[in-house]
């Protein structure tokens, strides 16, 4: 079965692939169709996935799936949430991951015991059948920790150097790659929907 992945980014396309792998799915990137990112005019993650889910499927023709994801912080009232993407961009830096974690240090730098600085990484992913499927599949997975004071870690992306998870005593950038994929939002939101598309679509 080949599935569409609402998305441009080959990274997630790769994570997605290696973890869908034993369903026999076939998952290409809409950049690949020539088909072009959808508005996300959303406050909620899955109203955003849903959207992208249900444009790439439209201009596909193929069955579709789409993540969306972000940092939720306690302190911001789950903030940045869906513009975790473009939250330096607020702060007069140019859009990116490096930027985005000393934007988030700088904001919450009055913020130092760890009951302050808890935080969430959701990730939610929807897959749809057709563009006007009534039941699409819905999949959320969620890592709650703390805000480290400063980055530490190589691995991973995004805000994963800052990521402190407690049960690992560590950040998400200092766990191996494949400890991280198999304990991350993503990788429990990507769990899930396996088990929905063995139960209702395979």
């Amino acid at each position: 079965m080949k599935i569409i992945l609402a998305s441009n980014n080959p990274g997630k396309l790769a994570e997605l692939q290696a973890i869908l792998a034993p369903l026999g799915l076939e998952l290409i990137s809409q950049a690949a169709l020539g088909i072009p990112e959808a508005e996300e005019p959303f406050f909620t993650f899955v109203e955003n996935a849903l959207t992208k889910a249900r444009h790439a499927s439209a201009l596909s023709g193929l069955p579709a799936l789409a993540d969306d994801a972000g940092l939720c912080v306690d302190a911001f009232g789950g903030l940045p949430g869906v513009d975790t993407a473009y939250y330096a961009t607020k702060f007069g830096y140019a859009k990116g991951d490096d930027n985005n974690v000393k934007a988030l240090l700088e904001q919450m730098a009055h913020l130092t015991q760890p009951e302050q600085r808890r935080a969430a990484l959701v990730s939610t992913l929807v897959a749809v059948r057709s563009a006007n499927d009534p039941e699409p599949l819905i999949a959320s997975g969620r890592v709650a920790g703390q805000i480290a004071l400063q980055p530490v870690g190589s691995n991973g992306f995004g805000f994963d150097p800052v990521m402190f998870i407690p049960e690992f005593g560590q950040t998400f950038a200092q766990l191996p790659v494949a400890v991280k994929n198999a304990n991350s939002h993503r990788g429990k939101a990507t769990r899930q929907m396996m088990e929905l598309m063995r139960e209702r679509w395979l």
